[in-house]
């Protein structure tokens, strides 16, 4: 095939496009986005740079030789790292100037050029970057909002070779494809943290920080569970799309409790818990009029998230319809749901936000010490929580320690 974009080249874009334009949550899009580019070039490893203010912010990151030796190097993923757009670097000159850089060898670049290579990845992880193909993300509106590099082209023996000339429309092409929806899946995103900054105002534990964590590792974790037991690649694809936003809403009921228990700063006595409760079922009548699986999924867990494996958790069972009979604590809560019977999300989630409460400083409490954390969540295996969750948790334990720094509250 010659540099030039084939009709058969287009329609398998236009394919691809369209898969990618119904992906909801925009780590996953971004993980997908970025998955197809690298199997258009065979290409080893690729990272995305989003555009953030005036800077471009590392958010994902893939790499088929670190996956292979080490589980744990997923945690690059959730590297801090901010990038200025001007000249000085690769990925910065491609966004200010809205051109594309094919290199074959960044160690040996021309010494015309202004940008030069950032050494400090290789040397620190001791990968080798020899070829990259970096190419602007612009929207149908011709906004820059970020950055696409594809890392290390392959030859079909799995050779580093040179990206070729036809990579580079196809790239393109898909990369301006992928902006669109990228910009879309921001927009929904920042459209659920707008709920939360409103819920915050009255309930000052609900942050977006908080529900971003929860939301990530939730995702993650279900990642390695679903590994573990052996799920199809595509409904792990699809749960985790749904997972990465309905994980975040959580809490959301807790709009519906009066503000002298949400901000009571002593203990709540047994009215006021019984009151505090009902916020499960609260969060779950927003979405009684579902019309998707996001709606079921977002409702489930925020009815079920306070079950507890051992069957000590809250609502519990009801005889009552949870979507529409008045609401009353005496009513609505009974034996806890046990097991099986709390929803797989719901289960995850339910690890995920306590990690997150216990290891974060709150106004009421000093966070608690990373390694009694770890000690709580494996005491509590087969009573609090899912011990197929907890193995799957402590798996990926690196990662969960990289999600927290990057999005931490200093």
């Amino acid at each position: 095939m010659g540099p030039y974009l084939t009709n058969e080249s287009i329609l398998e874009l236009l394919r691809i496009s369209d898969n990618i334009s119904h992906i909801k949550d925009v780590y996953c899009l971004l993980d997908r986005v970025l998955f197809e580019a690298r199997t258009i070039t065979n290409a080893d490893a690729g990272s995305i740079y989003l555009k953030k203010g005036d800077k471009l912010s590392f958010e994902h990151f893939q790499n088929d030789t670190f996956m292979k030796k080490d589980r744990s190097s997923k945690k690059y993923i959730y590297k801090k790292q901010e990038l200025a757009i001007d000249n000085t670097s690769i990925a910065g000159y491609a966004a200010l100037h809205k051109t594309h850089l094919l290199i074959d060898d960044v160690y040996n670049l021309d010494g015309s050029v202004s940008y030069t290579f950032n050494r400090s990845f290789d040397e620190s992880s001791s990968y080798h970057t020899q070829s990259v193909l970096t190419v602007p993300l612009i929207t149908s509106r011709d906004k820059t909002i970020g950055v696409m590099q594809i890392i290390n082209a392959k030859d079909e023996k799995e050779r580093l070779t040179s990206f070729l000339k036809e990579h580079e429309p196809l790239v393109t092409f898909f990369a301006n494809q992928a902006a669109t929806a990228i910009e879309r899946a921001q927009a929904t995103r920042e459209i659920i943290l707008r709920m939360i900054r409103m819920a915050e105002l009255r309930d000052p534990l609900e942050t977006a920080l908080h529900v971003n964590r929860v939301g990530i590792f939730s995702v993650e974790i279900y990642q390695r569970w679903a590994e573990k037991k052996g799920v199809p690649s595509r409904e792990v694809r699809q749960t985790k799309d749904i997972l990465g936003i309905a994980s975040m809403l959580h809490d959301v009921g807790k709009v519906a409790i009066s503000d002298a228990i949400l901000k009571k700063k002593q203990r709540l006595n047994s009215r006021e818990r019984d009151e505090m409760k009902l916020h499960t079922i609260h969060g779950a009548r927003l979405f009684r009029d579902s019309n998707s699986d996001w709606d079921d999924m977002a409702a489930d867990i925020a009815l079920n998230h306070h079950e507890r494996w051992d069957g000590t958790g809250y609502p519990g069972h009801t005889s009552r319809d949870v979507f529409n009979d008045d609401i009353s604590s005496d009513d609505f809560t009974g034996v806890g749901k046990r097991e099986e019977e709390i929803p797989l999300p719901a289960r995850i989630v339910a690890l995920a936000d306590v990690y997150d409460a216990l290891i974060s400083k709150r106004y009421y409490k000093d966070s608690w010490p990373e390694e009694r954390v770890v000690e709580h969540i494996e005491a509590e295996k087969n009573k609090h929580f899912d011990p197929d969750i907890v193995d799957a948790f402590i798996d990926i334990y690196d990662v969960i320690k990289a999600i927290r720094e990057k999005f931490s509250e200093n």
